[in-house]
């Protein structure tokens, strides 16, 4: 039954990793309404957002290929240091710091008392509802190539929100990028790059981590649903990216909401434990 449940955990985690819906909220609920009726754990979601984050790669390549030229360049001197691509390459970097401090500072919370599914409802609403002011109000007049470094620490910082489940890795660097002003697509974009540093960190990290110590899927179910993940992931990233090109948010935003007040009444009717 493991097995089993590990392929439907792995396209859980494909499906919504890059959606603003949170994936880590989804593999929790989705976890406990399996038979086995269990967390996948805080090691076992890190692990399958490495399949994801490795669609980012692929799908992406062209544009990280050429940033990370940009950007060795900047610091030898052939390249300025303020081309587009080496800048970039600074804000990934900077962008990242937040979500790595934070996330060692909060492991034990992050591993146990976040995981419950009343703060994973909770916040699945509270950011449903953030989200669908930032796409009213915000402007949505700049690119990418406008980003700047203070823009840049601020999407990290709302990265790091995400890990809280329930929040959205996603959900919380698009919410923050629409308020700044910036379009629906470019925020989707940057924060599929942004993710890529802490994603992998935190997967590897939680892949060492769980050699030799037991948890509910071995490493070979694990390895299935990463795989899965990929697979699921790499298709969701083109269609997101088309998507939110033309349409606003607002279906993510009702879907968070709902899933959110669905999970409230599940809970307090004891049908899932918290």
């Amino acid at each position: 039954m493991n097995w089993i449940e590990a392929v439907i955990l792995g396209f859980v985690q494909g499906l919504t990793e890059f959606l603003p819906i949170s994936s880590s909220a989804h593999l929790r609920i989705v976890g406990e309404l399996l038979p086995n009726a269990q967390d996948p754990g805080a090691a076992f979601t890190a692990i399958t957002q490495l399949g994801t984050e490795a669609a980012v790669v692929v799908f992406f390549w062209r544009d990280i290929v050429r940033i990370l030229k940009a950007w060795f360049g900047s610091l030898g001197g052939s390249v300025p240091r303020n081309d587009p691509d080496a800048r970039m390459g600074w804000l990934v970097i900077l962008g990242s710091i937040p979500i790595g401090v934070l996330g060692l500072l909060f492991q034990d919370q992050i591993e146990g008392a976040f995981r419950s599914l009343w703060i994973v409802a909770t916040m699945l609403i509270v950011f449903g509802l953030i989200l669908a002011v930032a796409d009213a109000v915000g402007k949505q007049t700049r690119d990418l190539t406008q980003l700047t470094y203070r823009h840049g620490i601020l999407y990290g910082f709302a990265q790091a929100l995400a890990l809280i489940p329930g929040v959205s890795r996603s959900g919380g660097t698009i919410t923050a990028g629409l308020l700044m002003g910036y379009t629906r697509e470019a925020a989707a974009r940057y924060s599929f790059l942004l993710a890529i540093p802490a994603v992998f960190a935190s997967g590897f990290y939680q892949l060492a981590k769980s050699v030799g110590t037991p948890g509910p899927f071995g490493l070979g179910e694990t390895a299935l649903a990463t795989g899965i993940a990929f697979v699921v992931g790499f298709a969701i990233i083109g269609w997101f990216l088309r998507f939110v090109s033309t349409r606003s948010y607002s279906v993510f935003v009702w879907y968070r909401v709902l899933l959110g007040l669905a999970l409230y009444a599940l809970l307090g009717f004891n049908v899932i434990n918290a």
